[in-house]
Order: C-alpha cells, then structure tokens, then sequence
C-alpha cells in the first residue's frame, strides 16, 4: 500500500478520487436518513427478511420463508442482512437503518466503477467516474431504500471488476481475485437471479480475449494450458459461487439445481404485470413498446453520460490495445438493455430492473471523457505548445472539468432542490419534470408517504367526539410504519385513488401514482379539498386530502344497500359541496342506470369525463347507460375506447359479450372470450358467461368445460407453461 500511494502521491486525479470517494462514504449514509420507505419495503421485504433471520436463528426448524415462493424466488440478501444487524444492536427504527445500509451498499457501487476506470484508463477517469455515479439522481436516489435493484447493481459492478481483473491477469489469474469474483458473483445472485449472468460474461469474453492474444497460436501447447488453468479457475468459481449462494439463500437449500431450475422457468414468464404511466397513457408492463427500457434511460440519466458515451465510442476505440476492453464494457451495459427490449420483458418502475446496467455505461461515458482529455494533451504535446512546463496540461485538464462540471449542472441543481426525491428526476432531453408530469411515472416507489404521514401527525384535527383519525392510503404498510407511535390517535385505512370515495376517511395520502393522466392535467386537479401537496419542480408527486363532507360515502353506503333515492340524495348533496368531485358524479351515474334512467346517468357521467376521459369505469357506466337504451352500436364503440386505453378491463368484455350473445352474435363472442384467455383474464364470470354461449348452441356444461380447458391448455403452451398446459389437458379429458 505504501508503493502504491507513493507510485501515485504527484497524481492530482488520484486524491481527487481519494476524496470524492471519502466524501460520498459519509454523504450517501447521511443523506438516507431523510428517505421515505419504498413500496414493498414494510409489506414485503422486511417481513421476510425476518423469516429468513428466524430460520438461521432457529437451525432451520422456522421454515416459514421457504414457504414464501414470490420473495423466495428473489433472493432477499439484504433483506437477511439488514434483520441480522438490526437485532444485533437493537435498532428500534429499522426503516432508518435499512436505509444507510442500503446507501452503503450503492457506495460499493460507486467505488467498484470507479476502480474499473481506474484499472482501463486512470485515475482520472476513475474521479470523474465517482463523481458522475453521485450525481446520477436516479442511482443515487434507488441507493437510499432500494434493496433489490441497487444491491443487485452494486454487487454486480463489484462482480465486474474482478472479472475484468481476472482476464487482465492472464495467463496467471490469481486465486484471490478469482474468490473475490466468487463471492461478489454469489452476492448478486442472492440480490437478483439475474446475477448468473456473470458467468455468461465471463466465458464470452474469456474466448475472446484468448483468441485475440494468441491469435494464430491458440492451440498450441503454451495456450492449451493456459486455457486448462482458466477452465479450471472457471470451474472453481462456479462451484464456490453455487456453494456460498446456497448458503445465503435458505429458498433453494432442499433442492438446490431443481429449485435453481425452476426459479430461471419462473422469472422467464413473470406473471405480475402493472399498469404504468409512459408517453402520457397507462399501459401494462407484460405488453410495453420494445423500446420503453433504452427510452426511460435515455431521458432519466445526466445528459453528461449521454455525451460522455459518445465521446467513448469516439475516442476509446482509436488504439489496438483498448479495443477488447472497450467492447466488453460496452457490452456489460448494451447486452442486458439490448434483451429487455427484444425479449420484450415484463418490467415496471421506470428502468430500475435495468439499473444494474448503469455503472458500466458511467464507466464508459468516464472514459469518453478521459480520451478526449488525452486527445486533447496530445495535441498540445505535438505543437509543443506544454513545452517546456506541464502547464498546458493543467489548462486542458482544468477547462475540460469545468465542462464536465457544466454538464452536470442539472442533476446538481435537481439533488439540491428535491432531496430526498432525487430519484424522480428527469433530464433536459425530455424538458424535465414539466414535460414528464402526466407522461411518466414519477414518485412509483411511493417515498413521499412519509413526508405525507408526518404532516398529517403535526397538522391533522382531531375529531370531536374523540375517536381516532382516520388516514387512507393505498400503501397501508408504510403508512402504518410512521404512524405506529402515534396509534391512539390515528387508523390507516386502505383505499385507492379511485374508489376512495366508498371508505370512512378523514385525512388520505396518496401518491399521483395510479391516477389517469388527462385528470392530473386537468385544472380539477387537485382536488378542492386537497391540502398539501408534495413537489418535486413546483409538479405535485404525492397529495394529502382532508374530508370535511361525508356524503359521497355516504351515498356509496346507500348504494350498496340497493337504496337508490337515498344515495342520489347524498352524492347530490356531495356535488353541492364539490361540483367537481368524481366519486359523486360517477356514483349518481350508476344509480340513474340502475333506476332505468339512461339519459340522467348519460349526463353525470360526461361531467365526470370531462375531467378525466380516460376512466374505464365512468365509460363502462356510460356504455351500460347505452345497452339499458338499447343503444348497443354506441355502447360497444365506447366499449372499444376502454380497450384500447386498458385492454386488461374485464368489466367492459363481459358488458360487450352480454351485447353479443343478446344480439346472438356467437363469432364476435368468441373472439372476446379468446381476448380474455389470452390476458389471463379467467374468473368465475367468464365461465358463467361461457356456459350461458355454450348453451346458446345446445352444448352441454361439461363440453363448454372441456372445451374451456383445451383453449387454456394451448395458451399456456404458446407462453410456456408447459406443466400448466399439462394440468389442463388433463382437466379436460376429465370431462368427458
């Protein structure tokens, strides 16, 4: 270490990443510490995470987290890990913890980028590698309370470093890089699955590089054993990473290579799809454009990256010698984008299961930088304009980083102003956070429930009669988190955003997340009775509610009971509250219809979608309002609108196969029911509705079963499910 310090100590890049890197260790902690709880973190993962801890703690006789498949299949590392160490020291806000570690764990990150730039270029590009990685915002702000993707991202840039180190020691790799490279691989997969893929990496460019040194040799018998010691040292890093994976992954310890298995099958056909807002419309995350991945990153990262890579593909690929080492780190970042996009991957939350792609792509938008820099100084030298002083050099080094800084000065501004939102950050290329409100996804990690639930414990009115608050939310289990000192005076209620009208609330907190676009642009949003909005760039992400009139649930009570004067009654005393309150206008439109009055549900309900066109239910009511008028080329042209807007709205299908069998349209009934099987849209009214279609043609109910069953059978073979296809051929043999 003293070598190295003193080989390095006349380098001002080498302090300056000394510092940068220092800095940012204390920084990243510190700045958590204000950081919101993210979606699953209070419903999901702390709660397995202590399941895990139980069956350590226990000897393995607590098998609850074996039986938890959706977070099993995930890992759970830091989840395990965090458990570990807040029992240990006793930590009572556990949250708070989770955090730092959480932002420690994206310091490793940073600081493995910021060594691999080191080990291909400099210390220069290694500084500036740390710097741009810190004031990433989306990094950044995943750092602080995501304990999926950024550990993965981090494990794996850690991953990658030894990988590349390990080939830069060919023909001797070393045993201590290839145990290191074993022990970062393990931690990634135990972080994601996706972390396997290190080995294809690993192989790939192991080939390459042995063909490239030897050339025409690559057979001969220096190289034959050459390649016996990396295979060898491939083997061994494989067995030691599967061996330590089992031990830190409790879910596949009974059977690990089945279990291993069937977790690839399972995450190659992720069932969980959700709806999310990109290029200013909902659409679900199992059947989004090719390009919504490279799109989301191409608008979300500082535009200094953005130039940085092509400055890399400009400047880093001139020399012989750089050419390897630039083309495996451009594909550690390309590759993973590249099959996203064309496996057409079920993906949500902006580009965070891509994250892991960042800090290699900062690497090299690092060097781009550093090889215009060395363009530059070698320019100088050659017209000796640097003779005989170094001080030409400190000019090009000094105006080179205050461009670089430039460049940077939007990220910076944005981390300074929204802290701790950092991670809803969009750049100039898009136009920033005005261009993005209403268009994409902003706070879809929920973070601003905390600062919600904390104005709400300082600003909430007590009611009189003395009984708690009630506060609705959509995310309980973090409301209920900064909530739980203060339970003797307040009760989290769920609720969402559209049907929060039908729950007894006082004070709501939501996120915009969820809510259509056309209404966030709407001038009746907010709401009249919002009181505090939280915002990123004067745009609100999260909003508080506080109810002072109660008819609207009221009159979803009434409605329920089938007591329709009653709840007219109420939703109209609601509308003279607020003229602009949705669950109202929409609750007067079902009662009209259900009361046979077409025209009165027809004319609330224009109201509400005046404010908000895109409201699968006000449009369903509106296309019922059509049938009871025996309307049914209208109702089924709205019909087709829904659809198109949200395709997954089962609602609509069922009032539309209604139409079809009234009509005796048995073909276009088919083709909706054939729509539903193929979204996975089967429940028990589908197969009332199939029956009934079945009978219309004098089939019996085994046969319309039988026939149910086949169709399923060959959707679930064209999505390879192969043992679920399995199952259903067998349930319809059983029929006959």
């Amino acid at each position: 270490m003293k070598k190295f310090i003193q080989d390095n100590k006349s380098n001002p890049w080498f302090w300056a990443f000394i510092f940068v890197t220092v800095l940012f260790f204390f920084a990243m902690p510190i700045m958590s510490l204000d950081a919101g709880n993210s979606g699953d973190e209070d419903g999901f993962q702390w709660p397995y995470g202590e399941k895990v801890y139980n069956f350590y703690a226990t000897g393995g006789k607590d098998r609850a987290c074996l039986a938890d498949t959706d977070m099993g299949m995930h890992g759970g590392f830091f989840d395990q890990f965090t458990v570990l160490i807040v029992k240990t020291f006793h930590i009572e806000n556990y949250s708070q913890a989770r955090h730092v570690m959480n932002s420690l764990f994206g310091w490793v990150g940073l600081l493995f980028a910021g060594l691999l730039a080191y080990r291909l270029r400099g210390w220069r590009a290694a500084a500036l590698t740390i710097i741009i990685m810190f004031l990433s915002p989306r990094y950044l702000g995943h750092s602080f309370n995501n304990p999926k993707d950024l550990i993965f991202a981090a494990m794996m840039m850690a991953s990658l470093y030894y990988l590349f180190r390990l080939i830069q020691e060919y023909p001797k790799p070393k045993t201590s890089t290839a145990v290191l490279l074993s022990v970062f691989t393990a931690l990634a997969i135990v972080s994601r699955f996706a972390g396997y893929l290190v080995f294809a990496y690993l192989v790939f460019f192991l080939i390459i590089y042995h063909i490239i040194i030897n050339k025409k040799k690559s057979f001969s018998p220096d190289a034959t054993k050459t390649i016996g010691r990396y295979v060898l040292f491939t083997l061994g890093i494989g067995i030691g990473t599967f061996i330590l994976t089992i031990a830190l992954w409790p879910y596949i310890m009974p059977a690990p290579i089945q279990t291993t298995v069937n977790i690839f099958h399972e995450m190659s056909d992720y069932f969980v799809s959700i709806r999310q807002l990109f290029e200013g419309s909902f659409q679900w995350s199992d059947i989004l454009p090719w390009y919504y991945t490279p799109k989301y990153i191409a608008i979300t990262i500082p535009i200094a990256v953005l130039v940085g890579l092509l400055l890399f593909f400009i400047f880093c690929w001139r020399k012989k010698e750089d050419r390897f080492w630039s083309f495996a780190l451009f594909f550690t970042f390309f590759f993973p984008i590249f099959w996203l996009s064309f496996s057409h991957a079920n993906i949500y939350g902006g580009w965070r299961h891509a994250l892991f792609a960042y800090p290699p792509m900062v690497v090299a938008a690092s060097l781009g930088f550093d090889g215009i820099m060395q363009w530059i100084e070698e320019k100088v030298a050659a017209r000796k304009w640097d003779s005989p002083s170094p001080k030409g050099k400190w000019i090009v080094n000094l105006s080179a980083t205050v461009v670089f800084l430039l460049l940077l000065i939007g990220p910076i501004r944005h981390i300074a102003a929204n802290h701790p939102y950092e991670y809803i950050y969009f750049n100039e290329f898009i136009g920033g956070m005005d261009k993005a409100y209403g268009n994409y996804e902003l706070d879809y990690y929920y973070n601003s429930t905390r600062e919600a639930a904390e104005w709400v414990i300082a600003h909430a009115d007590k009611n009189a009669d003395g009984s708690k608050v009630k506060v609705a939310t959509w995310h309980t289990a973090s409301a209920n988190y900064f909530f739980r000192k203060d339970t003797a005076d307040f009760q989290v209620v769920f609720a969402r955003w559209y049907e929060k009208e039908t729950v007894d609330w006082d004070y709501a907190i939501f996120t915009i997340t969820g809510i259509n676009a056309e209404y966030l642009k709407n001038p009746a949003f907010p709401p009249k009775n919002t009181v505090k909005t939280i915002d990123v760039d004067g745009v609100p992400i999260g909003i508080i509610l506080k109810r002072e009139d109660k008819n609207d649930f009221m009159a979803y009570e009434a409605k329920g009971r089938q007591q329709y004067d009653s709840a007219k009654t109420y939703a109209l005393a609601a509308l003279q509250h607020d003229p602009e309150n949705l669950g109202a206008l929409q609750c007067l439109g079902e009662v009209y219809g259900r009361m046979q009055k077409p025209d009165s549900s027809i004319f609330y309900l224009e109201k509400y979608l005046k404010m908000d066109s895109k409201s699968e239910a006000a449009n369903y009511l509106k296309a019922y309002a059509f049938v009871v008028k025996n309307d049914y080329p209208t109702a089924l042209s709205i019909i087709s609108e829904v659809a198109k807007t949200n395709i997954k709205y089962q609602p609509t299908h069922y009032l539309a196969i209604q139409i079809y069998l009234q009509q005796q349209d048995l073909i276009s009934a088919q083709k909706e029911f054939q729509k539903l099987i193929e979204l996975d849209l089967v429940d028990e009214e589908f197969i009332r509705l199939w029956v009934i279609y079945h009978h219309l043609q004098g089939v019996s109910d085994n046969m319309a079963y039988a026939n149910l069953y086949r169709l399923l059978a060959r959707n679930a073979e064209k999505r390879g499910r192969d043992k679920e296809a399995k199952e259903y051929w067998r349930m319809s043999r059983s029929c006959y």
